[in-house]
């Protein structure tokens, strides 16, 4: 295998890495449908729940202690706030090569949920 091949194979993991690591936190950070849940909705959740859970009957209870963990585990993500300017970064420099090479079209990265600016400072235009 040659230098030029070693390199090249180099570059284009270094872009598969940069688009997925983008794509994969933008689907983790997708807005949910339906209406949102407030940090105070799941505070008084967890209490109903800690007040049921003496009374339960032990299938209701491991229930109850699962939401209890779901919920514990929303309202701690919900207070860090996600910066992907990062992923964003590395997505933008890397997605044209990328959508050239594997023939990702405009209609495929916004069906995806690419917002159309991150595309535009892709380089990656309706004609591409």
């Amino acid at each position: 295998m040659t230098d030029q091949h070693k390199a090249a194979l180099a570059e284009g993991r270094a872009e598969s890495r940069a688009v997925k690591n983008y794509l994969e936190a933008l689907e983790e950070n997708k807005p949910k449908r339906g209406r949102r849940r407030t940090k105070e909705s799941i505070e008084n959740r967890l209490e109903r729940i800690e007040a049921d859970l003496p009374t339960a009957n032990p299938l209701n209870r491991v229930k109850l202690i699962q939401e209890r963990m779901d919920l514990t585990a929303e309202l701690n993500a919900s207070e860090e706030p996600v910066d992907l300017s990062d992923l964003e970064k590395a997505f933008v420099e890397n997605a044209k090569g990328y959508s050239e090479r594997k023939g990702i079209s405009y209609a495929a990265w916004r069906e995806l949920g690419v917002a159309p600016a991150v595309l535009k400072k892709a380089g990656i235009t309706r004609g591409s």
